[in-house]
């Protein structure tokens, strides 16, 4: 497929784009943008500032990619964003350049954004998430493999949320979600993924030891110290608990505890 740039469509002219990447109706591609093989910009679509993007990232209708943070402090410095290969931005999905202090925003590969999810900047977003429509992450959020943040759901500025970790929809969190947690409310765990475990290739005992190591963080009153400890003593050698024990002790805001006393996956 060659490359097409539709007659509307506003190009800079220090846009690098590959031979193939499809540009359509009224999008602006405003300053030094970058976009790999295979790329497909919607109708409407904004890049503006530093962008690049990668291989066979699909821009669905009304994106803007590359605005300025939402933060006073930024007085227009060069910062940018940085996006890895086979990303979905569905239609008004908002994505803001960094601050100086990082100077980046960066997704990684094959994740994607649902209908008006945001994301903040110095956000890091690694492989295979998902962000469901109306999904917001603030500024600093970082983002492990296989996340679903669902419908509405929220993530405070400089939290973490780990692998295969899920927000439930209208739920938000303000503390570090370890991996393999689910949430819902504000703040509170309400068991752990086991289809995005089982989906992920985990074995059953792994499977078995995340769940034993959830209950002792958050349903047998223990300090976490503590909780640490005993699951380390009884599956430290295992990697998913391993995972589990070294995202809370690097923790900065604390993690979030408690739980939910409802359905089966607890």
């Amino acid at each position: 497929m060659s490359r097409f740039i539709h007659p509307t469509a506003i190009v800079s002219a220090e846009a690098q784009l590959a031979e193939d990447v499809q540009v359509g109706p009224f999008a602006i591609l405003d300053g030094p943008i970058v976009l790999g093989a295979g790329c497909h910009v919607g109708p409407r679509v904004h890049l503006l500032g530093r962008v690049t993007a990668g291989e066979n990232n699909v821009f669905h209708t009304g994106c803007v990619i590359g605005d300025h943070p939402q933060h006073l402090g930024y007085k227009g410095e060069e910062t940018r964003v940085e996006i890895g290969d086979g990303n979905i931005f569905r239609e008004n999905v908002t994505i803001h350049r960094a601050m100086p202090a990082t100077g980046v925003t960066r997704i990684g590969d094959r994740n994607l954004f649902m209908v008006n999810s945001h994301l903040g900047h110095d956000a890091r977003v690694a492989d295979g998430c998902v962000l469901a429509n109306g999904a917001l992450l603030g500024g600093h959020v970082e983002l492990a493999d296989g996340c679903f943040i669902s419908g509405n759901g929220a993530v405070h500025q400089f939290c973490r949320v780990g692998r295969l970790a899920m927000i439930g929809g209208l739920s938000a969190v303000s503390q570090d979600c370890p991996p393999f947690w689910m949430i819902r409310y504000i703040n509170i765990p309400h068991g752990v993924n086991l289809v995005g475990m089982k989906r992920s290739g985990m074995s059953a005992d792994d499977i078995a030891a995340v769940r034993r190591a959830y209950k002792t963080i958050n349903r047998q009153g223990r300090l976490v110290s503590n909780a640490l400890e005993v699951i380390e003593a009884a599956d430290g050698e295992r990697g998913p608990i391993r995972e589990i024990i070294d995202f809370v002790r690097s923790s900065k805001r604390g993690i979030v505890v408690g739980s939910l006393r409802e359905g089966p996956d607890e």
